[in-house]
């Protein structure tokens, strides 16, 4: 399979909330986004944001960084919201259940690196890397899965 890529520079905090709102809303059941970038990137806070508006009912969206794993019940399915940051083998994750959340859930997997050879193949990466000025983001999106195509397109159209 052919690799696309895309990006999208964001200016603010508030910008990359609105990417992630955007996203959100093209999710379904069976997608995985992998959210990779260094500590205070802004993968938690795109996280955040697209939970957030996907809830029928406000709540708070904390990190998992402690808790590896939070689920929600959204308008467009079960979503698992993953920080593997704090786990060092596979065997863990596996003890997650990521490996069925993946088959039927929206997944937001942060720290990705260490699923190894359990990343699923349909996955698209968003890579956040920081920009100047120091409050700008750029988002590099990857994708193999023809599937991300048209979301992408539609993403990019929003």
């Amino acid at each position: 399979m052919a690799c696309h890529t895309c990006s999208f520079t964001v200016g603010s905090a508030e910008q990359t909330a609105q990417r992630a709102v955007a996203l959100g809303a093209l999710l379904r059941p069976g997608d995985t986004i992998l959210l990779d970038g260094v500590v205070g990137a802004g993968k938690t806070h795109f996280a955040r944001h697209l939970i957030q508006s996907l809830l029928d009912v406000a709540e708070d969206v904390p990190s998992p960084t402690f808790t590896l794993v939070q689920t929600y019940d959204t308008r467009s399915g079960s979503l698992w919201h993953a920080d593997l940051y704090r786990l060092s083998s596979v065997f863990e994750i596996e003890e997650l259940g990521l490996t069925e959340a993946f088959e039927t859930a929206i997944c937001l997997i942060e720290w990705p690196d260490r699923l190894a050879q359990l990343t699923p193949n349909d996955a698209m990466t968003i890579r956040f890397a920081q920009g100047a000025p120091e409050n700008s983001r750029t988002l590099t999106v990857d994708w193999t899965d023809p599937k991300w195509e048209a979301v992408v397109l539609s993403w990019k159209a929003s």
